[in-house]
């Protein structure tokens, strides 16, 4: 591990030297610069809510114990919190509304770059949502999913929850949610709610405010889940497929195309109109023609579905360009570091944003839309080819890390290799392993990666005992990116780190799907906006055990978390009953009211609760206790 800078990829490792020769800066030296930060905010006591602040409470009780309108550190903390909350459900559930608007310009005819490529899961997705398809085409169907799944942004009747709410979780789960008052009705209410009540001179009630949390967290669930399942419908459900990640998928002899981002309408479309100008960039000098790479979870995206190689995740997307071989890196939206347009004024590599709402200054904006989509992406690959024209090979410095991958299992990719074992029933396998002991407990692995700690490493070292004591292990975003890159989606991996009852397992539906061997030690679920993939495996165990998902020996772990959308997922995790790890301190330590509910009296309300650790191994032993507890309770 690096103890200058923190990760533990050697690829970054050896690219640093050349990043201090041409007197460049990276997130890692920004965030030296910034020490100490700020530790006020660190404990989520400073308020800029209105402007006769900016207040910040004194935690040490020496001096002011309110902010100039009376409000107290819980009330502060509470508000920031679910701010955040609000943040990441707008986030995710604007990529969501993009999805199902794109939708149904595709049942009109009116996004001919598009069509439905996943007829079953549309048709499964309408019965989900009580939509009958007798006697209709595709079309018809796709049309009014997309619009009852619209009408989850604005419905108006507040007794009546969100459709891809209520319909996603066990019935338990929705009557004790409804009855707590937190379901919510309409996303984009849910949201402005937050927003109105955090305002200055509203809700100073810092467990109403965080019940109001609650309910924006699963804003952000609805948001995540109806992105996922109709992005299925559009580009494919994800199916195991083997392919390669780290900075070492780059290419010297090709225009390499960066995709960097969340949102797979444009990426999708990239992929389809590269193939056709491979000929281009060859007469370009590109000998290898075209080369498409992925970054962060636009990189899940395309990779899970098309087998494409990922470069890198969210920390160290800026050692994509400083490779000097990223002809071009295509943007969307989230998780861009503004960083990209200050490093391609030292390189040939040409910034472009695609989205109206995500501009960087020095890009070139190229707007995507889904009628024009075919024109923009033409456009897109003819500036990465005019790059790669502008390249210097003496700064081409590719380092040559790279690990095989099997990525791609969504929860049909899950149910149809358990089929292999049992057609009639595909569960019943995956059941009878963990009632058994075979399987432990399932852990999914989500969220960032951050400056705060060694990038990687807590993914890597959590995952690693936790397999030790037999836990299958999911992962999703840059946590999956991680296990990519360093070598935990690899069945040799399963030989080398999983306890022998899991191998076994592993080995076993591994075999019997084809795949000559076990299969991953990690599974590859999608980006992060595709969490709820592991919420589908978990409900059908749930419903098929007949109990609530607060009863599964079922955790999740956030060893990295940072965006705001990490915080909603993390709360409606929490929400629907499961414990979640943050190897983080989270910015709410300056209340002691707000961390022991997050910490403790959650559990007695929901079922779930935040189990905060920063150290890997004590994080896994704690993961692993909830999961022992939880057989107990079974009596497994």
């Amino acid at each position: 591990m690096n103890k200058d800078y923190k990760f533990v990829d050697q690829a970054i490792e050896e690219l640093l030297p050349k990043v201090k020769e041409a007197g460049l800066d990276t997130v890692w030296d920004r965030f030296k610069s910034m020490q100490p930060q700020c530790g006020f905010g660190e404990l989520g006591i400073c308020c800029r809510i209105c402007w006769k602040g900016p207040c910040r409470i004194d935690p040490f009780g020496n001096g002011s114990q309110r902010g100039i309108c009376g409000a107290d550190a819980h009330t502060i903390v509470a508000r920031n919190l679910i701010r955040g909350i609000a943040a990441g459900a707008a986030a995710h559930s604007d990529h969501g509304r993009h999805i199902a608007l794109t939708l149904l310009e595709v049942a009109e005819g009116h996004a001919p770059a598009y069509c439905i490529k996943d007829e079953k899961k549309l048709m499964s997705v309408a019965a989900r949502l009580g939509l009958s398809t007798e006697g209709k085409n595709v079309r018809q169907v796709a049309k009014e999913v997309a619009l009852a799944t619209l009408e989850d942004f604005s419905r108006q009747n507040s007794s009546i929850p969100c459709s891809w709410a209520r319909q996603t979780m066990t019935a338990e789960r929705a009557e004790k949610l409804t009855a707590l008052g937190v379901m919510p009705h309409n996303i984009d209410a849910v949201v402005a709610g937050i927003m109105n009540r955090t305002h200055v001179g509203c809700d100073a009630d810092p467990v109403n405010l965080l019940l109001g949390g609650l309910k924006g967290a699963l804003a952000d669930y609805t948001g995540m889940y109806l992105s996922t399942e109709l992005s299925d419908v559009i580009f494919g459900t994800p199916e195991p497929v083997i392919t390669t990640a780290n900075l070492g998928v780059l290419k010297e002899d090709a225009v390499n195309i960066a995709v960097h981002g969340h949102n797979p309408l444009l990426s999708e479309i990239i992929c389809d109109v590269a193939g056709s100008m491979d000929e281009e960039a060859r007469q370009a000098g590109a000998k290898e023609g075209i080369n498409i790479v992925g970054v962060c979870c636009t990189g899940n995206e395309v990779m899970a579905r098309r087998g494409i190689p990922l470069a890198t995740n969210y920390l160290s997307q800026e050692m994509a360009v400083l490779t000097g071989a990223v002809d071009a890196m295509v943007v969307d939206v989230q998780c861009i570091m503004p960083s990209l347009g200050v490093l391609q004024e030292c390189y040939h590599t040409q910034l472009i944003t695609t989205m109206a709402t995500n501009k960087i200054p020095g890009a070139v904006h190229v707007e995507f839309t889904e009628k024009t989509a075919l024109e923009d992406a033409r456009r897109v690959v003819e500036l990465a080819i005019e790059a790669y024209k502008r390249r210097d090979k003496n700064k081409i410095n590719i380092p040559q890390y790279k690990e095989t991958a099997i990525v791609g299992f969504s929860a049909e990719a899950v149910f149809a290799a358990l089929s292999k074992l049992n057609k009639e029933d595909p569960l019943k396998p995956l059941l009878d392993n963990i009632v058994n002991g075979n399987i432990q407990g399932v852990a999914l692995f989500a969220g960032c990666s951050t400056t705060r700690v060694a990038q990687d490493h807590n993914f890597v070292t959590i995952a690693r005992e936790l397999a030790r004591h037999n836990v299958l292990l999911l992962a999703t975003g840059c946590g999956a990116g991680a296990f990519a890159k360093l070598g935990l989606m690899t069945q040799e991996a399963t030989e080398a780190y999983a306890g022998d009852s899991l191998k076994a397992v592993l080995t076993a539906v591994g075999e019997a799907a084809g795949l000559n061997g076990p299969l991953p030690l990690v599974l590859h679920m999608g980006s992060c906006v595709d969490n709820t993939r592991a919420v589908t495996v978990a409900t059908a165990l749930a419903n098929k055990l007949g109990v609530d998902l607060d009863k599964l020996p079922v955790v999740a772990s956030a060893p990295e978390a940072m965006s705001e959308k990490a915080v909603a997922i993390g709360t409606w995790a929490v929400t629907l009953g499961i414990p979640t790890h943050l190897g983080i301190i989270p910015q709410v330590t300056g209340s002691s009211l707000v961390t022991e509910v997050l910490t403790d009296k959650l559990k007695d309300l929901v079922g779930g609760y935040f189990i905060v650790e920063t150290d890997p191994l004590r994080a896994a032993g704690k993961l692993y206790e909830v999961i022992r507890e939880r057989r107990k309770a079974l009596g497994i």
